[in-house]
């Protein structure tokens, strides 16, 4: 078990504790955390700071609001019901449009307004919510992905996971879902994590449940040299996302949309440490680097060529 620790150790790899006592803990104040626990409150900070986000077409925080549903799920491409407080997907329902007198899922499966109606309540309720607390569900606009990661995905809708250091994007990954993750970009249920480089924006290496792969498992797609569009738009995205936090260490989640770009879909405080073996490489060489460079005083657009000068300087994938 040293050996292994050792190997780890030397190959940059940190661990849950070390993300937890050196970065999260020391980097985000707790007094924050509402500002990405909480969608909504996301959203608005984003729209302050210029950062595009899927249109939120409302809110539903109790049985009066529930009243205004019909009203506000009328949108023929479909929208998402979200709980404001949810994690790794959970809960999430994504409706692609109308079906016979109800709705239809991005499963395929059908469902009623009774249907939508009990998955809301379970959210209100706290069911997926942190802490089981009681919570609200957010309706807004479905995205419809960008082609770039069509062949290369399996129904439901790829995400870029960035890792931001005191606002320098560090280290980035595409999230693709697959038939085992049941369409959700979610790297627990089976998703697929593609390594991607941040000075470029391309895609190199790749891993699903920790196994390295080099195809998707349901297209049998190559995944290597895919290029992420709107690189440079998505840098300034994640490095704005620390200015409108205030938190030092955090995960932000973009969309690609086919039509409007990339979106903000979330943040997160304690963003998950899966992204080094889909990089098939450790974050700690980088993390020091970053934390040594005084860049809380920089723009954004300073911090985005700070993480491009040190991607090509520690040489990492593809570089």
């Amino acid at each position: 078990m040293y050996n292994i620790y050792r190997a780890l150790r030397k190959n940059g790899v940190i661990g849950i504790n070390e993300r937890n006592v050196r970065y999260v803990s020391a980097l985000n104040p707790r007094k924050y955390f509402y500002k990405v626990d909480d969608k909504e409150v996301t959203k608005t900070l984003a729209a302050a700071a210029g950062i595009p986000t899927p249109e939120l077409y409302g809110v539903i925080k109790d049985a009066r609001d529930m009243k205004r549903l019909p009203e506000i799920m009328d949108h023929s491409d479909g929208f998402v019901i979200k709980p404001a407080q949810g994690s790794q997907g959970k809960g999430i329902f994504v409706v692609e449009g109308p079906l016979k007198g109800g709705w239809r899922l991005s499963s395929g499966r059908r469902v009623d307004l009774d249907d939508i109606k009990f998955q809301i309540n379970n959210m209100l309720s706290g069911m997926y919510s942190l802490g089981g607390q009681p919570d609200k569900a957010l309706i807004e606009y479905r995205v419809k992905f960008d082609d770039i990661f069509g062949k290369v995905s399996y129904k439901g809708v790829p995400d870029i996971r960035l890792i931001v250091l005191k606002g320098i994007p560090i280290f980035s990954m595409v999230r693709l879902p697959t038939a085992e993750s049941d369409g959700k970009a979610n790297l627990h249920k089976g998703g697929v994590g593609v390594g991607v480089n941040i000075a470029t924006g391309l895609t190199a290496r790749a891993m699903q449940f920790d196994r390295l792969i080099d195809i998707h498992p349901d297209t049998a797609h190559p995944l290597e040299d895919i290029q992420a569009p709107y690189w440079e738009d998505i840098l300034l995205m994640a490095a704005k996302s620390y200015d409108v936090t205030g938190l030092g260490y955090i995960g932000v989640d973009v969309v690609l949309d086919r039509e409007k770009g990339p979106l903000l879909l979330e943040l997160n405080a304690r963003p998950g440490i899966s992204i080094q073996i889909a990089n098939r490489r450790g974050m700690r060489e980088v993390l020091e680097r970053a934390m040594s460079l005084s860049a809380t005083n920089r723009t954004a657009k300073e911090r985005v060529q700070i993480a491009k000068e040190l991607a090509i300087e520690l040489n990492p994938i593809g570089a």
